[in-house]
């Protein structure tokens, strides 16, 4: 079904979003602080509105992605949002989210929150997901128009979540891309082939220890952290000579130094005989 859409912001995400919306064949509506952008989506068949305003006024659903919250205040202050269903994807904290749904709704409109999970590249390819929270009726009601820029996942009512799950999910990322940018560091130091390194060792390794995540989250819900296999002592003994040979490599251990405080931490507790999995109480 053909949908009267209109997108705030095009940035390289805004683009992305609209020109998908455009190739599933709704009817877009775009607007930027800079018009000359919307210039390849108008081409492809956009309509573009000379304010926020008209932007807003021309759509049921107004999907926005700009810089911050603050902006989004600010570029939809003047807009007529009573009727319409807002779906805010831009990147924000768990606790703005709230304020911005209390605001939209004083002025008559639904509230979406979003989180997307992917860069603009992965926009309405196999692998683009989208993170929605807050309101149900809303999200059911444009769910196949989300489909069209990514797979679409309604977390809950609390508008905060789908940004919390985002961070989260990006603090996973981040938490693998330190350990890989460490481990590509120290191969390096010894002249050994990365890309070797990368597709043969690296990659099938980290893919085998993120199976280990599920059992991690049974001891962490049961609040049993106690281990038969690697404890915290291990750990720590194994951290010690890992830092101790970056250092002999030449190599800063930066990245590891965090993980290797909190474990220090944990076993002067006396917590020695716990697994990995215990370091979340010390978070």
């Amino acid at each position: 079904m053909s949908e009267n859409i209109s997108v705030l912001g095009l940035g390289l995400m805004g683009t992305a979003l609209a020109a998908s919306l455009i190739e599933a064949g709704h009817h877009v509506t775009v607007w930027n602080r800079t018009p000359a952008k919307a210039d390849p989506l108008v081409a492809r068949g956009a309509t573009l509105a000379a304010t926020p305003a008209q932007a807003v006024e021309a759509s049921s659903l107004v999907i926005v992605c700009l810089l911050d919250y603050p902006s989004v205040f600010e570029v939809l202050q003047d807009a007529p949002l009573a009727g319409r269903v807002v779906a805010n994807l831009t990147t924000g904290r768990p606790a703005e989210a709230p304020e911005m749904a209390a605001w939209v709704g004083e002025r008559g409109g639904e509230y979406l929150d979003g989180g997307i999970m992917a860069v603009p590249q992965m926009i309405a390819q196999p692998g683009a997901l989208i993170l929605y929270s807050g309101s149900r009726p809303a999200f059911e009601r444009y769910e196949q128009a989300f489909g069209a820029m990514a797979a679409a996942r309604y977390t809950g009512e609390d508008t905060g979540t789908a940004s919390l799950l985002d961070l989260a999910m990006l603090t996973g990322m981040y938490g693998q891309m330190a350990g890989a940018l460490e481990a590509l560091a120290l191969v390096r130091s010894a002249k050994y082939p990365l890309m070797e390194f990368t597709t043969e060792l690296l990659i099938p390794w980290i893919n085998a220890m993120s199976a280990q995540l599920p059992r991690w989250v049974a001891d962490i819900e049961a609040g049993d952290y106690r281990t038969e296999v690697s404890n915290l002592e291990i750990n720590r003994s194994g951290m010690e000579n890992l830092v101790r040979a970056f250092e002999e490599q030449g190599v800063k251990p930066d990245l590891l130094l965090p993980m290797k405080t909190v474990i220090d931490r944990r076993v002067a507790r006396g917590l020695a005989h716990e697994g990995l999995s215990g370091l979340v109480e010390e978070l």
